[in-house]
């Protein structure tokens, strides 16, 4: 009681989230120190919301499980994807501010260093890029519809949608597209997405190459109608695209049978793991359109689906995350638990 008590008056002063920061101290490449207030910080926020706990309790804190996790993963090789914001950023205001923290992306760096890693975000695959500025990490945008991963194409893929590349190092990957043909679409759509919204104070319509997302998140609830019908009006005329929704977005997409879960498919091929019983993967994401690389997982019977989440709601995950800080503290252990094996 003492200990919720003393959390409590840490979150009324605002500095829960510099202590969930302060949990990791040093750099991976060191001795790692993990600190806290307490040790249920590390195993799952002090919450006094019981519809929360009783949905942890279905869906375990993935840093308590890791180590049963890891013990699985003897003799099989361990794959990372992960979606960026909300997971290795948090979510913010602005979207062209969701930056990775500098002991985030050293985390991640650590990762892939010992793991095939691959970040499946439905930002644009360039702008993913920028926010993470790692060259160990496979990168898929717009919700998987445009992947840059490992250089040997897929057989049972459209060659039309590969193609060979090199990076400025001289790098092999192949980029993998199976939209290319609805981008004379997006482009059109873009456009009139911009000029008919601008009236909407606060909408903000995001290019993401392959998808167009439709942020609301500053706008007064008394337009968010006139908005949503101003989107609807402008797909009406698209009758290939379809509108899904994220946290205070809309996102356009091309009605094509592909989302994240078809890129986790795509990866493991790609990485050699088709049909292996040797892969365990792991994906971490907070967004509905994660669930559909929750369910592949669960489809697949490999690996383990983690969402990333501070509130309950229904999903395939099988464990969870609270926060991207919590993101930091099980991608530090795990690239510790990697470098133990190397």
């Amino acid at each position: 009681m003492v200990k919720e008590n003393i959390w409590r008056l840490y979150r009324a002063m605002g500095l829960q989230k510099w202590l969930s920061k302060s949990q990791i101290i040093e750099p991976i490449s060191g001795e790692i120190q993990e600190v806290g207030p307490t040790d249920s910080v590390l195993s799952g926020p002090v919450t006094e919301d019981g519809k929360y706990i009783s949905w942890r309790k279905e869906h375990p804190c993935a840093l308590s499980s890791l180590p049963r996790m890891l013990n699985s993963a003897k003799g099989k090789q361990i794959v990372v994807f992960l979606d960026y914001d909300g997971t290795l950023s948090p979510i913010v205001n602005d979207p062209n501010r969701a930056f990775m923290s500098p002991p985030m992306r050293s985390a991640l760096h650590e990762v892939a260093r010992h793991f095939p890693t691959a970040i499946i975000s439905g930002r644009s695959r360039d702008k993913v890029y920028e926010f993470v500025k790692l060259d160990n990490v496979y990168y898929a945008g717009s919700h998987g519809m445009d992947i840059m991963g490992p250089p040997l194409q897929v057989e049972s893929y459209h060659d039309k949608h590969q193609i060979n590349a090199h990076d400025k190092k001289g790098k092999e990957f192949t980029i993998f597209q199976p939209a290319q043909e609805y981008l004379p679409s997006i482009e059109k759509m873009l456009k009139e997405l911009k000029i008919e919204t601008c009236s909407i104070p606060g909408a903000f319509v995001e290019d993401n190459r392959f998808c167009i997302s439709v942020h609301y998140r500053h706008v007064l609830e008394e337009d968010y109608e006139a908005l949503e019908q101003i989107v609807w009006s402008v797909l009406s005329d698209y009758p290939c695209f379809h509108m899904t929704r994220g946290k205070k977005v809309m996102e356009i997409r091309p009605s094509i049978k592909w989302n994240k879960g078809d890129a986790i498919e795509y990866l493991l091929d790609t990485l050699g793991f088709v049909d292996s019983s040797n892969v365990l993967p792991f994906y971490l994401g907070d967004d509905k359109t994660d669930e559909d690389a929750f369910k592949v997982l669960k489809r697949r019977g490999q690996g383990y689906p983690v969402v990333v989440s501070s509130i309950p709601w229904e999903t395939s995950a099988s464990y969870s995350l609270f926060d991207s800080s919590e993101v930091l503290s099980f991608l530090v252990r795990l690239a510790r638990w990697g470098k133990s094996l190397a």
